[in-house]
């Protein structure tokens, strides 16, 4: 699939090839089936277990790919100091809504509870996402907190769909030609929900829900040209409105998916917040 190499592609000067990687594959089972997860583990020794983020790829919902955040990954772990999960959830329109919510859930409950048999710490987790990975971050933060079973440090929201029930048409970007068009963000949301009656649920459409307080703080990553900019900055105010501190970053002149296809400097500044925000909040 054309789009799948596009979106998968990491710009080489991205790939942070420089950092060595420690890598395990683990399988967590969940209630929409097992799931294969990508474990990087920091290269520092630490007496202590280090604390945890699990990473949500992106791909509209339909491109299986969690490869394509091995440059966060790795980054993440030699920066912020913590293990890394990378998640190789289940995607549409085999596995439709809602099992990346439960899936994506599941393995982030799992990682909580089972930190003593992994070496590294659950009761120090943050989770995050980019793209598609981004709203099922947001769907993972909210399901914990109505649970009332784990709690989040940290939630990254990076270039997320939040409103599914929009026309795509009247999202706007100011360039001419932006990487996300209508006709495709129609196709992913097609293939993600199948059942227009799903869109505006919460955990579809979480920008549209109207009860964000006690969610966990946020750090919420938009790009100036990106059709989903609107969306993300909006959330961004709710979350704030409702008392979650939030830090807000639009990156400027830059499009969607841009921590991975470049430009170079705004992609690596922006992995770098990441890394050093979770550093913050993970080891405070």
């Amino acid at each position: 699939m054309l789009l799948g190499r596009m979106m998968s592609r990491v710009h080489k000067d991205l790939r942070f090839t420089d950092i060595p990687k420690r890598t395990e594959s683990i399988r967590v089972e969940t209630g929409a089936g097992p799931v294969t997860c990508t474990v990087y583990r920091p290269q520092a020794a630490a007496t202590a277990p280090a604390p945890v983020y699990v990473n949500f790829h992106g791909g509209g919902f339909v491109i299986a790919r969690p490869q394509q955040d091995d440059h966060i990954c790795r980054y993440i772990a030699a920066t912020a100091g913590c293990v890394v999960i990378n998640v190789d959830y289940a995607v549409a329109p085999q596995r439709p809504y809602p099992a990346p919510v439960t899936q994506t859930y599941d393995v982030t409950a799992w990682v909580a509870e089972n930190g003593t048999a992994n070496n590294w710490d659950g009761s120090r987790l943050a989770v995050g996402g980019h793209s598609a990975g981004a709203n099922l971050t947001a769907a993972v933060c909210r399901t914990a907190r109505d649970r009332g079973t784990f709690t989040p440090r940290l939630q990254i929201i990076d270039s997320a769909p939040l409103d599914q029930l929009a026309d795509p048409a009247t999202k706007q970007s100011p360039i001419v030609k932006p990487l996300l068009t209508p006709q495709l963000m129609r196709v992913f949301t097609a293939a993600y929900v199948p059942d227009p009656a799903d869109l505006a649920h919460p955990l579809v459409s979480p920008g549209l829900a109207n009860d964000l307080a006690g969610l966990p703080p946020a750090l919420v990553i938009t790009a100036e040209n990106d059709r989903l900019r609107d969306e993300g900055d909006a959330y961004a105010k709710a979350l704030e409105a409702a008392g979650v501190p939030v830090t807000h970053r639009c990156f400027e002149g830059v499009d969607h998916y841009f921590t991975h296809t470049g430009p170079v400097p705004a992609g690596k500044e922006a992995i770098d917040l990441m890394a050093t925000t979770l550093r913050t909040a993970l080891t405070a």
